[in-house]
């Protein structure tokens, strides 16, 4: 089969406390899956949305280098192998180019791009052993255009795409599918903006919802044939 119900799969979500990660972890409960509702510092929505969904809340400071491997680690000790990641956190603070300094620079990388790649690299082992596993990186549409929130973030984001493309085709033949997801305007907390003024550039009219978002990832978590792909999901903005 191509195409998998995903019930009784055991997913990671990070970035799961609210916006596009919490209407995954929702959509992903809903098709069965046990969620892990990875947090950095919103625990209290975390621990809401885990009740709901009836998962867990696991916190996790993404600029530690030892905690995506923690967080994996804990993952599997509350629910089980893991067979799902979605890495969806991420550090987004607006900056002109002649503002963001090394360590600014630094951090921004290590949150946005270091993370996902030790998370990954993390749950390979287990996903390759077992002959199953799905990863999705969640990017921006900054990553093509540059966007609007700095330079960091557009350079962090457009390093997942190399980051899937290299992973993919060495553990595709271990039954492992590694996507990316690049939203474009999303209402959430991160929208760098009025959602009214920003609908303007937006060709559907509108800018997107975080439910559409997650809509997209569930359907390729779903497939086993999917990988080594950038999805962008941002009401035609950037056609492709």
């Amino acid at each position: 089969m191509s195409v998998d119900t995903l019930d009784g799969r055991i997913a990671l979500v990070t970035g799961g406390s609210g916006g596009i990660g919490a209407a995954i972890c929702r959509q992903l409960a809903a098709g069965g899956a046990r969620v892990a509702v990875g947090y950095g510092s919103n625990r209290e929505a975390a621990d809401q949305l885990a009740r709901e969904i009836n998962g867990v809340a696991l916190g996790a400071d993404m600029e530690d280098r030892e905690a995506p491997r923690q967080l994996v680690a804990d993952t599997e000790v509350a629910l089980g192998p893991l067979d799902l990641l979605v890495a969806n956190h991420g550090l987004a603070r607006p900056a002109a180019y002649p503002d963001v300094d090394a360590a600014m620079f630094d951090r921004t990388l290590a949150v946005n791009l270091r993370a996902p790649f030790l998370l990954a690299q993390a749950a390979l082992e287990g996903m390759r052993e077992r002959g199953y596993g799905r990863i999705l990186f969640i990017s921006s549409a900054a990553a093509f255009r540059g966007g609007v929130v700095g330079p960091d973030y557009a350079a962090s984001k457009a390093g997942l795409h190399g980051l899937a493309f290299f992973l993919s085709s060495r553990v595709a033949g271990d039954g492992v599918t590694v996507n990316v997801l690049a939203p474009g305007f999303i209402e959430t907390a991160m929208l760098p903006g009025d959602p009214s003024q920003l609908a303007s550039g937006v060709p559907v009219g509108r800018v997107g919802r975080p439910e559409e978002v997650a809509d997209l990832a569930l359907a390729i978590l779903r497939n086993a044939y999917v990988t080594n792909h950038v999805f962008t999901i941002d009401g035609g903005m950037h056609p492709r």
